[in-house]
């Protein structure tokens, strides 16, 4: 029985001493101003991840609510940079 929980708990304490934005990952953390210059923009969609209150709250400018399935909401234009953002506490 504890053999079962050993490789998830080793997983995530990998997964949290991982840098949060390897230099070979294909996806990197944008600040707010990153982010501030994409909306509007052609090629970009900007998903909100926050739950449907907070979405009627406000978002950004052209946000789509992520939903389940996800690909309901994904652009098909392969190329499209997508900008995924939610309300963050820190």
């Amino acid at each position: 029985m504890n053999r079962i929980w050993l490789l998830p708990a080793l997983a995530l304490a990998l997964a949290l001493a991982a840098p949060a934005q390897a230099k070979d990952e294909p996806f990197k953390l944008l600040t707010v101003d990153e982010v501030a210059q994409l909306v509007g923009h052609p090629g970009v969609a900007i998903l909100d991840a926050n739950p449907p209150e907070t979405y009627a709250q406000g978002r950004l400018p052209g946000a789509v609510l992520v939903k389940d399935p996800l690909t309901a909401q994904l652009p098909t234009d392969k190329a499209t940079q997508l900008v995924f953002y939610c309300k963050n506490p820190k």
